[in-house]
């Protein structure tokens, strides 16, 4: 073989080599077609929708200020202004949240993106925004800096491997054990105020929201 066909095809192998340590996250999934059904708005229930959303240049702007009302007139929950992805509970499989995400400065204790429903607990997955930390919960450190930049969001629940992943502009930075199998999880992503330490003011923006699955 000559000197140049085994440079060409050490150059090939690196490559490959390179695509499989830099694999996409949404590699081998699906993905789901959504409409504008498949967003559900919730808001604080005594405010128009307006006063705390706007969809704007294919980017939703969600807010909401803490002492705002929760979703209902029922509910002791904390206030929020959330896109809950509707019409593709699910309960067993693969499936996958991307989106683009934006938290400006000064956004703190807000959850900005959750997998609703579980088998232990409300909720089988959290992230929040702490000073420009994202946190698992109020706890686990999954990223830092994240204020004030658009950053590429994927969540992976493997519901039968009992695991969820996230990948932050599709570099892994934090994977944990799910609170088991509920029936009709799914995803949201916005502001919820988180239960204590949270700003007066929060919010979030997103765009390119998908659902993949396996």
């Amino acid at each position: 073989m000559s000197y140049f066909y085994m440079l060409f095809f050490l150059a090939i192998g690196a490559l490959m080599s390179f695509n499989r340590c830099h694999a996409d996250p949404t590699d081998g999934f699906c993905l789901v077609p959504l409409t504008e059904s498949n967003f559900e708005l919730q808001k604080p229930y005594d405010t128009p929708l307006d006063q705390r959303y706007i969809y704007k240049n294919g980017a939703h702007k969600l807010w909401v200020y803490a002492d705002d009302k929760p979703h209902n007139s029922y509910s002791h929950t904390q206030p929020r202004t959330e896109i809950r992805i509707k019409g593709l509970d699910y309960s067993s499989g693969v499936w996958q949240f991307e989106g683009c995400g934006f938290v400006p400065n000064g956004t703190s204790g807000a959850t900005i993106a959750q997998i609703h429903g579980a088998a232990h607990g409300a909720t089988t997955f959290i992230l929040r925004i702490y000073d420009g930390d994202m946190r698992y919960y109020s706890r686990d450190l999954a990223a830092t800096g994240m204020y004030d930049k658009w950053f590429r969001l994927n969540v992976i629940h493997d519901v039968d491997g009992g695991t969820v992943t996230v990948y932050i502009d599709g570099v892994q930075r934090f994977s944990t054990m799910d609170k088991g199998r509920g029936n009709g999880m799914y995803f949201k992503c916005g502001v919820y105020a988180a239960p204590a330490n949270i700003s007066y003011y929060m919010e979030s923006m997103w765009r390119d929201i998908k659902i993949y699955k396996k």
